[in-house]
């Protein structure tokens, strides 16, 4: 059984590497062609139908691309089509989603002490919020307040916003961020799957049937783009928090993510506004800052959970680890190489935060989080850094008879 643990932690390994390389692939093609259609000049020879051209430089060639509002005159004989990259990145996030936070609900994804709830209760909610986040959105679009781009986008940032806090009300602060972002990128994919695309295909159609298309299609899909266009940034800071406790391990991580979602917009007005040559406006930047340096107080205010911690909170599931033999050297070892960085207050210079806001307070926190330590610390030297706290091959070996102990004696 322990050898489930070794192939579970390099599928999310997989998982993690496919997600990395279809976002490259997804997020690349957005920046290119939004800083492409900013770019384009409009010049007295382009043929009937044409907006702008575009004239570029790479790799030791140059293109000269040029863009239609609708679509020209005649069909071209081949069309290259952008889609799959977002559908994979989609795909492969919610296969990482699947992997860490449904398969290690218990741990990653519930936190007892903001609400009591089973694992198959915490999955349902979390997949019924994407649906839901798609459905609100979808709505506010086609009201309306679609009519007015920029009233949509407040409104939708109030939507966001209330997200934010509501999944803070629901998971941990790491599943809260990781679900605001897969709550996003979920709204973007479904722009190109369910609007983008269809359109673009509605138009492709039109052509080959001899009709002039619609210039709705084109409208209605250039708006959705620009939702896209505005949340990438956020997206990716989500997906990274994971990674730093002190983005979402305080009270108000929701602000917090409130502030993100701002910084993606004036991040993303300097590139648009220098794509289309309107001058380099420096004060986002300086907006940016500010906003950052208030992110980085917040993070440092009180945390959420103060007082001694609920050892009943934890699954039952982990409860066979603090019962084995094993386990009193263990807890040595842990108070010895790993709690100077994993405890609530962190002795180690320069660490404010017990890393990835995993805490060692006591014997259910180690047996908690045996998984981690059994492949982080036992069949790996990724912990502690650098071995800084000098563990020995003997101490390593200690781990792993603990963990494997206690999963074979649950077989038992």
């Amino acid at each position: 059984m322990y050898e489930y643990a070794i192939a579970w932690e390099w599928l999310a390994f997989a998982a993690r590497w496919f997600h990395v390389i279809t976002a490259i692939a997804w997020i690349g093609s957005s920046f290119y062609f939004i800083a492409l259609d900013l770019g384009l000049v409009k010049r007295p020879h382009l043929p009937p139908g044409a907006y702008g051209e575009e004239w570029q430089v790479h790799g030791g060639g140059f293109y000269h691309i040029q863009k239609y509002l609708v679509a020209p005159a005649q069909m071209p004989e081949h069309l290259t089509w952008f889609k799959y990259e977002s559908y994979f990145t989609w795909i492969s996030g919610f296969l990482m989603l699947c992997i860490v936070y449904y398969g290690g609900a218990d741990l990653f994804l519930i936190d007892r002490h903001v609400l009591d709830i089973s694992p198959p209760v915490a999955i349902a909610i979390s997949l019924a919020s994407l649906a839901f986040g798609w459905l609100v959105y979808d709505l506010l679009c086609k009201s309306p307040l679609g009519r007015n781009t920029w009233g949509l986008m407040a409104v939708l940032y109030v939507v966001l916003v209330f997200m934010a806090w509501g999944y803070t009300q629901l998971f941990t602060g790491r599943a809260a961020f990781l679900h605001l972002g897969a709550f996003t990128a979920t709204i973007m994919s479904a722009n190109v799957f369910m609007i983008i695309i269809p359109n673009q295909k509605i138009v492709v159609a039109d052509l080959i049937a001899g009709r002039t298309p619609d210039p709705k299609y084109g409208q209605v899909a250039k708006q959705r783009s620009l939702h896209n266009n505005y949340l990438t940034l956020p997206v990716i800071f989500f997906m990274l928090s994971n990674h730093y406790p002190l983005s979402f391990g305080t009270q108000f991580n929701w602000v917090i993510a409130a502030l993100v979602f701002l910084m993606g917009v004036t991040i993303r007005h300097w590139f648009n506004t220098t794509h289309a040559r309107k001058g380099r406006p420096t004060w986002t930047w300086i907006v940016t800052v500010i906003l950052f340096i208030l992110i980085m107080w917040l993070s440092t205010v009180p945390k959420l959970l103060n007082g001694e911690r609920d050892t009943a909170a934890v699954a039952p599931a982990f409860q066979q680890f603090a019962g084995d033999p094993h386990f009193p050297a263990v807890k040595q070892l842990v108070a010895t190489r790993c709690s100077m960085c994993h405890a609530a207050e962190p002795a180690y210079e320069g660490i404010v935060r017990a890393p990835n806001g995993v805490e060692f307070e006591n014997d259910a926190d180690i047996a908690a989080h045996a998984r981690e330590i059994y492949i982080q610390a036992g069949r790996s030297r990724a912990m502690p850094p650098g071995n800084i706290t000098d563990m020995t091959p003997d101490e390593r070996k200690l781990l792993v008879a603990w963990f494997e102990s206690a999963v074979e004696g649950k077989k038992q």
